[in-house]
């Protein structure tokens, strides 16, 4: 029997509105193992690694290393026990370079002066001996999402992490920068080194993790080598019973053009073209997704077909009206449902209840008004409807919404937007982070809309969600469409992944017919 390198042992947090986000945890890894953690949403698995990485302190329980108690008080006292953490949200200095960044905080010294080649002289012996290529000297604003990444896992091992945490690492690369990072981290593994991977992805987690933990509820289910294990069992494990892992979805039926985009061109305020010449159009009754790297002109689209911005060549109409003319109210009288990539800033209203988010679109409409005020009744039935019927797990609708989980949170964004009576549904990154029940809920919901005669736009990092959702599909790189498929199910992942990166590239006639 392999010895614990890192044991969590009745690991019990509980915050001060009483909410229990981990109960008797029990957590443990071998060295030199890959070992996933996976829950649902609110499991508890960000807790407990917060716990583990010094940035949430236990209320009960205790931490062994090496078979010794420790007390791991911050982040930095973490590091100092050899334990570091890759947040799914990059914490990188976009302006300096891949060796600034790797040295910050420890910066080599010359003369009392910052010593740039000994900086960069690191960043290369780093490169070299962990197998993650990354020149010293680019600047990391100019850098891919999949070598950001390698920057991060870099700058943990620099500070000597031997136990390596990965929050979702996969979310945004394409499957060649994914088949390259499981490379990389089994060069790791061999090399000694111990790495938590925390994903939502089954397949992913069957392919290169040695060992997994289940989370549910705040509780520890089940500890199962993965090649004893299918997908199936693990998802039953997360959520207590059977998944569906297949979308219920008939052909399309096109009708008549919900959204038409025509030759957008995007400026951003750095200066860089991110939009260039870019046309498609959406009918009734079909979802058409977009897939592409992070920061290839996805995000820019979503802003302006939903009103959010303005500052753009080309015509975009919407149910035949320009929206480019109207108001972000305006276009949602006009038709148009939006769940954001960012949930927290444009989604959400946190310090809002459950019911004030779900009705925050509509509060104003005749249907919801008693006289001068607002019928509480009926905003009260409504919540707790939609509450049922989109499972939001919560202490129910008068509950702030900043007290859920990411997955939850998101329920409630998709349950307002999805009965919002929409003809156009822009759903941005809508499953990120969270996870396969909720996930496979949301994508059915899209087809359900779909079939109901909604036109949908589908932007997701996802490539198995935007193939399997979507009945058409465009792929973006570097801000111009660089395929457009009538059919999704006639690319494969591996092909995707080509056209993201720019490799491959479609005829100029092909793309037209994304507009036609």
């Amino acid at each position: 029997m392999e010895a614990n390198i890192l044991s969590m042992e009745n690991i019990t947090k509980v915050y001060p509105n009483g909410f229990v986000a981990n109960k008797n945890v029990n957590f443990s890894i071998h060295e030199g193992e890959i070992h996933a953690l996976v829950g649902e949403n609110g499991a508890g698995k960000s807790t407990l690694m917060k716990m583990l990485f010094g940035s949430e302190k236990p209320d009960e329980g205790r931490i062994l290393l090496h078979g010794k108690e420790v007390q791991i008080d911050n982040p930095t006292v973490a590091i100092g026990y050899g334990i570091g953490m890759v947040h799914q949200h990059f914490m990188l200095v976009p302006s300096l370079s891949v060796a600034d960044n790797l040295v910050i905080g420890m910066e080599p010294k010359k003369n009392g002066l910052y010593d740039v080649a000994r900086a960069e002289e690191i960043a290369r012996e780093a490169s070299e001996k962990y197998n993650l290529k990354v020149d010293p000297k680019a600047r990391v604003v100019d850098l891919s999402v999949g070598l950001k990444q390698k920057v991060e896992i870099l700058k943990a091992l620099v500070r000597g992490a031997k136990i390596l945490i990965l929050d979702e690492p996969t979310a945004v690369l394409t499957p060649q920068e994914t088949k390259e990072l499981f490379v990389e981290l089994k060069h790791l593994k061999n090399q000694g080194y111990t790495v938590v991977f925390i994903s939502h992805k089954l397949n992913e987690v069957k392919e290169l993790c040695d060992r997994i933990t289940v989370l549910r509820a705040g509780r520890t289910i089940g500890v199962e080598n993965v090649e004893n294990v299918t997908e199936q069992d693990i998802s039953r494990m997360m959520v207590g019973r059977d998944v569906r892992l297949d979308i219920d979805k008939e052909k399309a039926q096109a009708k008549d053009s919900v959204l038409r985009v025509s030759h957008i061109n995007k400026v951003n305020a750095l200066g860089k073209q991110v939009l260039k010449d870019v046309s498609f159009q959406i009918p009734r009754g079909v979802i058409l997704g977009i897939a592409g790297v992070e920061g290839n002109g996805q995000s820019e689209i979503s802003e302006i077909i939903s009103g959010m911005d303005r500052s753009f060549e080309g015509e975009v109409e919407v149910n035949g009206k320009n929206a480019r003319e109207m108001t972000v109210r305006q276009l949602r009288e006009n038709g148009v449902a939006h769940i954001s990539e960012d949930r927290m800033t444009y989604g959400i209203v946190g310090d809002g209840t459950i019911a004030e988010n779900m009705i925050s679109d509509r509060y104003y409409k005749k249907e919801f008004q008693k006289g001068l005020l607002l019928d509480e009744k009926k905003i009260s039935d409504l919540a707790e409807d939609l509450i049922e019927k989109f499972n939001v797990k919560c202490d129910g609708k008068d509950q702030p919404i900043r007290m859920l989980s990411g997955g939850n949170m998101q329920k409630v964004v998709a349950a307002r937007e999805f009965t919002s009576g929409a003809d156009l549904i822009i759903a941005n990154q809508p499953t990120r982070g969270i996870d396969i029940g909720a996930s496979m809920f949301l994508r059915n919901k899209l087809v359900e809309l779909r079939d109901h005669g909604a036109a949908v736009l589908l932007i997701s990092a996802d490539l198995s969600e935007v193939m399997e959702v979507s009945d058409r599909l465009i792929v973006m790189s570097n801000g111009r469409i660089s395929a457009y498929f009538e059919d999704a199910s006639e690319v494969t992942e591996e092909d995707m992944g080509l056209y993201m990166l720019g490799l491959k590239q479609m005829a100029p006639e092909e793309i037209r017919r994304a507009s036609c």
